[in-house]
């Protein structure tokens, strides 16, 4: 398998991942909290990286620049999704009511403030509404994004198969 197929299977999981995401809000009708989107946009990162490394196909060191792109894109969606399994593992009560939504934090405070205050977590982000094998959808998305930057990494590091002249 060539790095351009592997980076576009790369690409390909992040469309379905987001395809399921929105299939749960808009059909299911799970509404998603500030930590969900955060963990959207970095699987929409992990793609995006999966795609153009498809389309570039570079050689040498730039195939190692899209490698470590990706492991830290997915190391950063693997940092919220702890974040929010975390959140979830905490007992009732201790964690903060439910905030202001992210529209309304986007429009009114700073850039910084408004990722301290949805790293923080609230309520909405506590609430565990959907379980598939006894996971909620963060430990999924935990999973997802190891396993993406395991193969970013693997696609874009691993020595390209000798070529065969005739």
């Amino acid at each position: 398998m060539t790095a351009r197929t592997a980076n576009l299977l790369g690409f390909l999981a992040c469309a379905a991942l987001l395809a399921y995401a929105y299939y749960a809000q808009y059909v299911l009708h799970l509404e998603p909290c500030p930590l969900c989107i955060f963990q959207r946009v970095g699987i929409f990162a992990i793609g995006l990286l999966f795609a153009i490394a498809a389309a570039h196909y570079p050689a040498g060191w730039g195939r190692r620049v899209y490698a470590c792109l990706l492991a830290l894109a997915a190391l950063a969606t693997s940092g919220v999704a702890v974040r929010q399994l975390y959140i979830q593992s905490l007992p009732p009560g201790t964690v903060a009511a439910c905030g202001a939504s992210l529209d309304f934090m986007m429009k009114v405070f700073p850039l910084t403030d408004v990722l301290v205050k949805v790293l923080t977590g609230s309520g909405e982000c506590a609430k565990v509404t959907w379980r598939f094998l006894g996971l909620a959808m963060p430990g999924w998305v935990l999973i997802a994004a190891v396993a993406l930057g395991a193969g970013g990494l693997w696609a874009n590091l691993r020595r390209r198969p000798p070529v065969l002249r005739f």
